[in-house]
């Protein structure tokens, strides 16, 4: 196991969390103004899932270390994508109790 594949490893995580979780945050915004709600959740599910665990599988060619390496990297990746996303929110005008969000607010937590 060397050091370059340790950072494949934890770079193609980062990808692969970043793609996740900003796929999760994209279905999310896009809830309110769908038709089919429940439709779009399930889709969005499944591809994130599918996408993930194929290059999660391809990874794992690469060897335990890597692996790990790749695991790390897709939970550091939902750390990343909650500080770029999680700006300041305000509420819709005449909304009750919807106030604005801090910007530490983690909203997939």
């Amino acid at each position: 196991m060397s050091a370059e594949t340790l950072l494949l490893g934890l770079l193609g995580g980062l990808l692969i969390g970043v793609a996740y979780f900003g796929g999760l945050w994209w279905t999310v915004e896009r809830i309110p103004h769908a038709r089919r709600p429940g439709a779009l959740l399930a889709a969005s599910y499944l591809v994130r899932t599918v996408l993930a665990l194929a290059a999660f599988a391809a990874l794992v060619r690469l060897g335990p270390g890597p692996l790990v390496a790749a695991l790390v990297g897709f939970v550091a990746a939902r750390a990343v994508v909650v500080r770029r996303r999680a700006r300041v929110v305000t509420a819709a005008p005449g909304a009750a109790g919807n106030g604005p969000k801090e910007a530490n607010d983690d909203p997939l937590a």
